[in-house]
């Protein structure tokens, strides 16, 4: 439920008001969720002077939990004392009362209230239109709601215009002044990666750090990404049991105040745009993360990031990628791999390939090879065998690709690893 705050509070937030008489009064207070009512529990022990007074006392004071007296949180609401804290995202309720003190009938009253905030002046009222007339005593009351979307000042303009019975026209204005502060410390780290290596493209893994800087538990009931139109998005937020999937973080996601915690997602290009390696790679806008929370008692609140952007993988002109690859080979044993060439050009290539040796590792074929011509956006799959000589994590390097057009040539080095073991070798030794 809501509940009106205290008169005072309206009073702290008041910057400045018309000096002059008039027959309205303005109230305008914020409305807010209650708190939990605390107290601080007195014990002692039986043999000291007051005896069993304290436990009497707390057993029948409204306020505790039956059976649980000495527990600081009780079981009653207070009112807000005070404006308290507005976040980012969050929405700003205020309830706006305009009574009339006189003994005169007041005409045309109308009542705005506006939000100025650093970059813009919106208007909140609820309706634009006066009201005819106001009887002595009688009131016009309106609430408005607004959800925060900016950090920093703003402040709340509410103007009355009016007439009196003498045809005199009056108006005055009241501001109230409040700070907006930022709920959550978001940052993102991303880290391209190879996808399915029949793929061309790489997939793109996004890891969202957020740290509740508020001073009060959050419970994150929404953390998700929209991708933008390019790619496909998968949360790795989840562990499955069998046909159920449950979060890392457990059934009750809460958020205590200076946690930090990270959310990963998982992007690939959709099918149309995966096999486009030219047109993909240059994409750095990858979408936003949308946040949805609530605090202590049940209060919303949102947060939508800007369009996040990482650093476009530099591929060159051509890209040479993994196709297949066996995790562990044997000791001066023949294994294959398969090696996907793709022109990430504008122009055709002619292209040739050389192998050299390393120390460890020994590339068997014909080295000097052609290729042929490659056209721009297009791919090659190639075959190759090689042979180590040295036991353990082995790295695979040594090919170089000449374009005969430019006599440019491409140096690849440390392309994967390979685990090399020794066949004769038991586990026991």
């Amino acid at each position: 439920m809501q509940v009106k705050g205290q008169s005072s509070a309206a009073d702290k937030m008041e910057v400045s008001q018309a000096k002059q008489e008039h027959l309205l009064a303005l109230k305008v207070m914020r409305l807010t969720k209650p708190t939990l009512f605390t107290n601080m529990p007195v014990t002692c022990e039986d043999r000291d002077l007051p005896g069993d007074l304290f436990v009497r006392l707390m057993k029948d004071d409204p306020s505790t939990v039956k059976g649980a007296e000495t527990l600081i949180l009780g079981e009653m609401l207070t009112l807000p004392q005070n404006f308290g804290n507005i976040f980012l995202g969050e929405t700003f309720s205020s309830y706006i009362s305009v009574h009339n003190d006189s003994n005169q009938v007041v005409k045309d009253i109308l009542v705005k209230a506006d939000l100025q905030t650093s970059s813009q002046r919106l208007n909140l009222s609820a309706s634009n239109s006066a009201v005819s007339e106001l009887k002595p005593e009688c009131c016009i009351d309106d609430v408005i709601h607004h959800e925060v979307k900016e950090i920093g000042t703003h402040i709340l303009v509410c103007a009355v215009s009016y007439t009196t019975q003498t045809g005199e026209k009056l108006y005055f204005r009241k501001f109230f002044k409040f700070q907006v502060l930022k709920p959550l410390d978001v940052k993102t780290k991303f880290y391209n990666a190879e996808s399915d290596l029949s793929s061309v493209t790489d997939e793109v893994f996004l890891e969202a750090q957020l740290q509740n800087i508020t001073t009060s538990p959050m419970f994150m009931e929404k953390v998700s990404l929209e991708p933008s139109m390019m790619y496909n998005v998968t949360e790795l937020n989840n562990v499955s049991a069998g046909i159920d999937s449950e979060s890392t973080f457990g059934r009750m996601s809460y958020l205590q105040p200076l946690d930090t915690r990270q959310y990963l997602y998982c992007l690939k290009p959709k099918p149309e745009f995966a096999e486009k390696a030219g047109v993909i790679k240059g994409v750095t806008v990858i979408g936003k993360l949308d946040i949805v929370w609530k605090t202590n008692l049940g209060e919303r609140g949102r947060l939508q990031t800007s369009q996040l952007q990482r650093m476009a993988p530099g591929y060159g002109d051509v890209r040479l990628s993994l196709e297949m690859i066996p995790d562990t080979v044997s000791l001066e044993e023949p294994f294959d791999i398969t090696c996907k060439i793709t022109n990430c050009s504008e122009r055709t290539m002619d292209l040739e390939l050389e192998m050299c040796n390393t120390r460890s590792v020994h590339w068997c074929g014909v080295s000097g090879r052609q290729l042929g011509k490659l056209s721009p956006s297009a791919s090659l799959s190639i075959p190759l065998t090689l042979l180590s000589s040295v036991q353990g994590l082995q790295s695979i390097s040594g090919l170089r690709l000449t374009d005969s057009f430019l006599k440019r040539t491409y140096e690849y080095d440390d392309i994967a690893q390979v685990c090399v073991v020794c066949p004769y070798t038991s586990p026991e030794s």
